[in-house]
């Protein structure tokens, strides 16, 4: 039996037109229709029938500059209309794999207490776990990743392909570790992430001091930085992400501003000189086959980005790493 939230699943894609009568499949019917869900997938009311959960966190509590992103979910929902079943560089269609629904957004009582915050991600993502269901989400700030990780992670750390300007392994800073420039020192930390089986690509920009990069390092991260990527090219790197977390458990964690701020200008922390969204299609792509456990889309904030271009570039990026996890877990019948 699986274990059960305050929601649950509403059947399945085609249904009954509550008018006309007759079959009605609202994912295939204009994309400018209907409720504007991850993907268009089903709405959930229980974990009865999902495979793989799609979820918002709309929190940026643990911005240390700009917040916006809290507004991520939502606006990465009206853009994942865009999105179609089929992906071609894939050749997956996920809907034919397995059972996808957008679960929602984490319920956060404590608006204005970030570490609360991270009990009550945490707590969502553990029944998830419990249930069987694979997370699919979009933040929110990168700090939700450490209550994912908390969830996950529980019993054995987890590995992670890690796409993003920064390492994200900072301390303290202002007063509070639980910012989004600490997530994955924390999850080190709290042994639910293995540096060792940890690749960060994309990494750049100026510093105001060395620790989190000197964290990453002397922990056994492999840190890409951008000169690096550059030199090596997408499909060397591809290689490398491969090699370095193995045939274990991983994740997927994708932070828009590994992105250069020309695809994705709307986030919190821009840095110019980074990766492009083909090169990002080209490298998710390329980790088709591993055990992927989840992944996370973060750090879209609409507020800087009035194009909507940022938020369609989350829903695509969220697309690729639904699709990667559709296909690790449900493989087709060859």
């Amino acid at each position: 039996m699986r274990a059960s939230i305050e929601w649950g699943v509403k059947d399945t894609y085609s249904k009954t037109d509550p008018v006309g009568g007759g079959a009605y499949n609202p994912m295939r019917e204009p994309r400018y229709t209907e409720i504007a869900s991850f993907m268009r997938a089903p709405l959930a009311t229980s974990l009865d029938q999902v495979d793989i959960g799609l979820i918002g966190v709309p929190t940026d509590l643990g911005v240390t500059n700009r917040p916006g992103a809290r507004h991520g979910p939502r606006e990465i929902r009206n853009a994942s209309s865009l999105m179609r079943s089929f992906n071609l560089g894939l050749g997956v269609n996920p809907y034919e794999l397995c059972r996808i629904a957008d679960l929602g957004d984490v319920r956060l009582s404590q608006r204005y207490d970030l570490e609360q915050q991270v009990v009550q991600i945490e707590a969502f993502y553990a029944a998830l776990h419990a249930a069987g269901v694979l997370p699919v989400s979009a933040g929110g700030d990168h700090s939700i990743t450490y209550p994912i990780f908390r969830a996950l992670g529980s019993k054995s750390p987890v590995g992670m392909v890690h796409i993003d300007a920064h390492c994200d392994t900072w301390g303290e800073f202002f007063g509070s570790k639980f910012t989004h420039g600490a997530p994955f020192r924390l999850a080190v930390e709290a042994g639910v992430l293995d540096p060792r089986r940890t690749i960060q690509i994309g990494i750049r920009g100026g510093q105001n001091f060395m620790d989190g990069i000197e964290f990453s390092k002397s922990h056994g991260m492999r840190v890409i930085f951008i000169e690096e990527f550059a030199d090596l090219g997408v499909d060397k790197v591809i290689e490398e992400a491969r090699r370095v977390v193995g045939d274990g458990r991983t994740y997927i964690s994708f932070d828009v501003d590994g992105l250069d701020p020309v695809y994705a200008p709307g986030t919190g922390t821009p840095e110019v000189g980074g990766i492009t969204t083909l090169e990002a299609q080209r490298l998710l792509r390329g980790l088709r086959g591993l055990n992927l456990i989840g992944g996370d889309v973060v750090e879209v904030a609409p507020p800087y980005d009035q194009t909507g271009n940022t938020a369609l570039v989350g829903a695509s990026i969220m697309f690729e790493i639904l699709c990667l996890v559709a296909d690790s877990n449900f493989p087709r019948k060859r």
